[in-house]
Parts: structure tokens; sequence; C-alpha cells
């Protein structure tokens, strides 16, 4: 299982490498005595580097509109710019496009012509971030593999847009303004290879709905969830970075084996409202418990395994993975109890 889920990690991770090196054989065969054509073809507003042909560069420049796009244009940039609307014609030739960059624009929903977006039939990256959008852009490319949404005024997520979008793998929607009622049952529907799914900084009470069954990371961080439903990370069964940091929950609104959830390997509940350490699952690595109202630990009661157990195995048993564990801001007095480091033996810092 673990090493499955390492392997889903390392696609996701190593990913733009691998595209980078394919680009750069791409940019090695170009013959230099075409690069006149492409330079008379370069939109007046941007800039063409010979070094990547198949870039344009239009960021920073004030544009309040987008230029025509030549067809050649694989990465568009246009950030930081006063860009309002998104229409057909500038794309009108751009049939190749695989990443656009529109972040800190002023791009509205109303702005939007309907359908550009979905005519884009090669896109695998789209970066909206720092915009005016009020709900999520429909209808999208179905070949989206990032669609990155964070820090808009999204309230309202339309239903089905995400219902065809089987190759996204990274949805980010966070410091947003979404509430309990904008996430439905069947809101994340259709995104079956989404691996990592961002919410932190919207204004949820409750956990999200129907979080897509692969999804490795979740982020929920600066909410005000109060309550981890029972048997909620059963239909989440391969997630491993789980953050709730700057959320309201309180000893009684976690399950008595709510965490205790063998895929987790990165477990962050900071700035909440615990007084005792929830119990863990063996398999967990990363423990972050600090800035809550704990005012003890004890190694015994806490420990994932029978420490009698451990001693009889040792190293060839089921010893407590754990290599961090993070309990300062809390009302514990160093120093560490005996028994943490007796049970969790391959503890590598401990912050108190």
């Amino acid at each position: 299982m673990i090493l499955k889920v390492y392997t889903s990690l390392l696609l996701l991770f190593f990913i733009n490498s691998v595209w980078s090196r394919t680009v750069r054989q791409i940019y090695d065969d170009l013959d230099p005595d075409h690069w006149s054509h492409y330079t008379s073809e370069c939109p007046q507003e941007c800039s063409c580097l010979p070094s990547f042909p198949n870039a344009l560069y239009c960021d920073n420049k004030g544009l309040k509109e987008i230029p025509p796009i030549p067809a050649r244009i694989w990465y568009l940039y246009l950030q930081n710019n006063q860009i309002e609307t998104l229409s057909e014609k500038p794309f009108m030739n751009a049939t190749h496009l695989r990443w656009i960059n529109l972040n800190k624009n002023k791009i509205t929903n109303g702005g939007i012509e309907n359908g550009v977006l979905s005519k884009l039939k090669r896109l695998l990256y789209l970066f909206l971030e720092d915009n005016e959008l009020e709900e999520v852009p429909s209808p999208l490319p179905v070949s989206l593999e990032q669609l990155r949404l964070a820090r808009n005024k999204i309230s309202r997520i339309p239903e089905g847009v995400f219902s065809h979008l089987e190759n996204l793998t990274l949805l980010d929607l966070h410091h947003n303004s979404l509430l309990d009622s904008a996430l439905q049952s069947d809101t994340f529907q259709g995104l079956n290879n989404l691996m990592q799914l961002n919410i932190a900084k919207n204004s949820l009470k409750k956990m999200p709905l129907s979080i897509p069954a692969n999804t490795l990371q979740l982020f929920l961080d600066n909410n005000s969830i109060e309550v981890i439903p029972e048997n909620y990370f059963s239909a989440i069964p391969k997630v491993t970075f789980l953050r709730l940091n700057y959320n309201k929950l309180s000893d009684d609104g976690i399950p008595p084996n709510g965490f205790n959830v063998s895929s987790i390997l990165d477990l962050q509940l900071s700035h909440n409202q615990l007084t005792k350490i929830p119990p863990i699952n063996a398999h967990l690595e990363h423990l972050h418990l600090d800035h809550n109202k704990i005012k003890s630990v004890n190694g015994t009661q806490i420990c994932p395994v029978s420490i009698a157990l451990e001693e009889d195995y040792g190293y060839y048993g089921n010893v407590p993975r754990l290599r961090y564990l993070r309990l300062d801001g809390n009302e514990i007095q160093p120093p560490i109890p005996l028994d943490i480091m007796i049970c969790f033996r391959l503890l590598q810092a401990v912050v108190i």
C-alpha cells in the first residue's frame, strides 16, 4: 500500500521534470534559420525568446486584453496584467496550448466567453489565481491535469463542472469564499484521478462530502471545522497527507479512532482546541499538534502498539514509524516522558 502511495507521489512531483526534458529536446531540434519567422509573428506587446520558441511571455506588461497567440505556442504567460476578459478570438490559432498562466489579473466570470476554455483541447495546466472569479469557470477542457483557482471570490461550484475532468490530478480552491452548502455530494464527481485537493482558507464548518477516492493530499487548514464524522476516511483510503491546522477541533469532535488510519503518514492538527493526543496509527510518520490545549503526554496511552510487545519483537515487530512530533504551544512541561521514547523508537525530532 505504502509503495503504491509513494509511486503515485513520485509521478505527481516529477512530471514537470520529465515534461521539461521533452521540451528541451524540441528546442534543441529547432533550426536557428527559422527564428526570423518566429519573431515576425511574435505580438509586439510580448517577448519571444529564441531559447524557448514554444513560449510566449506577456507577463507584467500592463495588458488589458490578450493579444493574438501564434499557433506554435505551448506555454503562455499572462500573469500580472489588467486583463478582464477571455474571448475566443486571441486563441483561434493556438491549438497546441498546454499551459496558461493568468494569475493576478481582473478576470470575472462574466468576462469569460462561453466555451472559450473548453475549446483548448490540449490544455494541461490552467492558472487563474488572484482574479475576481465568483464561481468555478465552465465548461473546462477535458484534458486538464491541474486547475489552480486560489485567492478568488469563489462561493459557488456549478453542478457537473468537474464531471468530465478525469485527467485532473490537482485542484486548488484555497483562499476563496466556499461555504458547506457549496460542496454537495456530487460536486467532485468525475475526478477519478485527483491526487491533491486544497480547500484551505474557506468558510467550511464541516468536512466536505464525497472527496474523490484516489485523493492523496487533502488540505483543509484555516476553516471552522468542528467535527470529523465517524469512518470519514474509509471513503478516501489512499489519503497520505492531511492538514487540518487552524480549525475548531476539540476532543469531542473526533471519533475514538478518527485518525487511526493506516494510509495517513503526515497529520497536521496545529492550532485547534485539543486537550489530548488522539489515537494514531503505527504507520504515521509526522504529527503536528502544536498550539492546542494539551497539558500532559502519556506515552503508554498514545502508543499505537503495546510497549511490552514492542520490546519483545524489537525492530522486527510492528514498531511505530513516528519520526517527527511537534507539541510546542501547549501546556506541556519538559522533559519528554521516557515512555514516549520507548514507544516511538524512530523519533528523530520532538518539539515541546
